[in-house]
């Protein structure tokens, strides 16, 4: 195994990904916690700090896959902590509603419904990062569907 390095923490979510098992679904957890608080920063602010999860994210992943040898290693989670971001872009604070994105979010990384599986072809950080962002999206946009439909039910 080599040497710490700051990709590779960041990477792993700062050591999350290295729990020996459903790596992924910690990643994912992990996002929903730095996620919570960065809701209250409103939409310009939340943006900000998803670009730049993403933009860190691309850089830290690719460069953790060569140190380690792997396209794609298991223990690098960043992508689910960005992809959770994604998946709660507008989302009301609140449990039920966190649960339900996650769950989604889980739902679509991991049967990876077309094209996710396709980005995972991308090179280097790019492939490790994209897929995870489009389950987000996928995640996001069934929520919003369902809390949409939800809404004028009541109303």
């Amino acid at each position: 195994m080599p040497r710490p390095s700051p990709a590779i923490f960041l990477a792993t979510g700062f050591g999350v990904g290295r729990v020996p098992k459903a790596p992924g679904t910690a990643g994912s957890l992990l996002g929903l916690l730095l996620w919570w608080p960065a809701i209250g920063l409103g939409w310009p602010g939340y943006e900000l700090l998803l670009v730049a999860a993403l933009v860190l994210g691309i850089a830290a992943s690719g460069r953790a896959a060569l140190q380690l040898g792997l396209v794609d290693p298991p223990m690098v989670v960043w992508d689910e902590v960005v992809g959770m971001g994604v998946a709660l872009i507008a989302v009301p604070r609140g449990l039920l509603p966190f649960l339900a994105a996650f769950s989604l979010f889980r739902l679509f990384d991991i049967t990876k419904p077309y094209p996710i599986a396709r980005l995972e072809r991308l090179p280097g950080g790019y492939g490790i990062m994209l897929d995870d962002v489009l389950a987000g999206v996928y995640a996001n946009v069934c929520l919003q569907g369902g809390l949409w439909i939800l809404n004028a039910a009541l109303h």
